[in-house]
């Protein structure tokens, strides 16, 4: 299954997790609006894939009580320290993992609610001036009470969420604190993990309690999720994990726990090494090209020597013209054979060694660039269901073609998790600056607002594992120059999906 999200404010992260099947295809298309003028002269595509794509893939496990069996077998001795630092390490991560994925849809939903219950506050309050609402009592007494229901639902629901969230994330971590260990070599990893754990999970649930509406009815959740944070905060202080220093300044914790975080990630992050293809034949085009056109240009100046049969300045400019031909025509006629000789092949490969080992256990080719709507597969096209004020949109087409060795892996791990980074800042710098205004009519009175202007991009994913049927979604994000405004999903279909048909734009 895909998941997309939005790690900061102008990426999008695709995850997936990659079954036991050893080939595997992602394909993602980006339509962009027209009005933007991105194309291969303004953004070129290797620009594009460098600057935007980042691709990373970890070791993944649905053995959750894996890491609580490997510390009692460190513990007895029946187990090297390094299996039990990996087994930890991706416990940790899947933790990390989990608790920000689940994260992010509470912040929405809190912030959604935070919203409505101002938005509500304001329409409270008595309009200025002489003028009066026409809207009958009966009609506005129904919309209230309408629109409370509503809202009491939404947030008995968003209560409940937060309170499992809660118990889920002091569960785990007292689970993980039951099996501390004492031998020094373990213990230190130990304490690396479960210090940065702790300050993990406090930031996420204070990130919560910051975006909740103001009043008493999250005050209960409220004071709970602060109660689990200051235990975190006081257990780390009992356990001197950090320095006074440290603690008290939140640039030198921030900067502590993000080094934490990626010797947690290293020994369960597969390493890269991206090699670009066809350097040797662009090397051949290029010397067979030159060789074509100097025969051609031997053969002229030959020709221009027997009919003027001395040099003179006649035979000088014929030279000229002949030697400014070969400079017009050799780079144009390169570019083209290079075209057609790479044109549907990879172009990147990237190979994936195990952290510890060095040892492969698996590749993958890459394909980028501009694509035109009607060489689109037809379940892209139908997926993209597309109107006449979409037919200028600009198409970047991304593929991957993996093939993993799953008897190459650590022991007892046959996933592996795939995290790509979509980088969209490249995009939002083609994106005008400033506002514009936007007036309306409320209760009688003018109402004037500062808009900012915003676009949509389409983003169409499909993925296919093994023999099975491929997946495919298609999501809305809507964006300004500054961040990302929304993001939603609009389409699913696959194996596991009722098909739902794409609406609107």
């Amino acid at each position: 299954m895909i998941s997309v999200e939005r790690p900061d404010s102008l990426s999008l992260r695709i995850s997936r997790v990659l079954q036991e099947e050893t080939s595997h295809q992602l394909d993602f298309y980006l339509f962009v609006p027209g009005e933007l003028g991105l194309g291969p002269r303004v953004l070129a595509e290797e620009t594009f894939y460098h600057a935007a794509i980042h691709v990373k893939r970890t070791y993944y496990s649905d053995r959750y009580r894996l890491p609580m069996v490997l510390s009692r077998l460190a513990e007895s001795g029946r187990l090297d320290p390094d299996q039990y630092r990996l087994g930890m390490s991706l416990y940790a991560y899947q933790y990390v993992v989990a608790l920000e994925s689940s994260n992010q849809p509470l912040l929405e939903a809190a912030r959604r609610v935070r919203r409505d219950e101002k938005t509500a506050a304001s329409k409270e309050m008595p309009p200025a001036g002489k003028h009066k609402a026409t809207f009958s009592k009966e009609n506005e007494t129904a919309a209230n009470q309408t629109q409370g229901s509503t809202k009491d639902k939404e947030e008995l629901s968003l209560e409940a969420q937060l309170a499992e969230h809660a118990d889920l994330a002091a569960g785990i971590l007292k689970r993980l604190r039951r099996q501390e260990p004492t031998e020094e070599s373990l213990s230190r990893y130990y304490v690396t993990i479960d210090n940065y754990l702790s300050w993990f999970t406090e930031q996420r649930l204070l990130a919560l309690v910051a975006s909740l509406p103001r009043g008493a009815r999250f005050r209960d959740i409220r004071e709970r999720l602060l109660a689990i944070c200051a235990e975190e905060g006081a257990y780390r202080e009992a356990k001197e994990y950090n320095s006074e220093r440290v603690t008290l300044d939140p640039t030198r914790m921030s900067n502590k726990m993000r080094l934490l975080r990626r010797l947690i990630e290293f020994p369960v992050t597969l390493k890269q090494k991206t090699q670009e293809l066809g350097g040797g034949e662009q090397k051949a085009v290029k010397a067979l090209v030159t060789a074509v056109v100097m025969v051609f240009v031997t053969l002229g100046l030959v020709r221009v020597r027997d009919a003027l049969s001395d040099i003179t300045a006649l035979f000088v400019m014929a030279m000229a013209v002949i030697y400014a031909l070969r400079e017009l025509f050799k780079d144009d006629l390169r570019n083209t054979l290079w075209r057609l000789l790479r044109r549907g092949r990879p172009k990147w490969r990237r190979q994936y060694l195990d952290p510890t080992r060095n040892a492969p256990v698996g590749r993958q080719l890459e394909w980028f660039d501009y694509a035109r709507f009607l060489k689109l597969d037809e379940e892209i096209q139908r997926v993209r269901k597309r109107s006449v004020a979409q037919r200028e949109e600009v198409i970047l087409r991304y593929r991957s073609s993996s093939r993993m060795s799953p008897t190459r892996f650590l022991s007892g791990y046959e996933h592996t998790r795939e995290t790509l980074t979509l980088d969209l800042s490249l995009l939002a710098r083609l994106m005008e600056k400033g506002s514009h205004r936007v007036y309306r009519l409320e209760k009688g009175q003018v109402v004037r607002e500062d808009v900012e202007k915003r676009h949509l991009i389409n983003l169409v994913i499909r993925e296919a594992q093994g023999d099975q049927p491929p997946t495919l979604q298609r999501w809305k994000v809507v964006m300004s120059r500054s961040r990302i405004v929304d993001l939603e999903r609009v389409h699913v279909e696959g194996p596991d999906h009722e098909e739902a048909r794409p609406n609107g734009m």
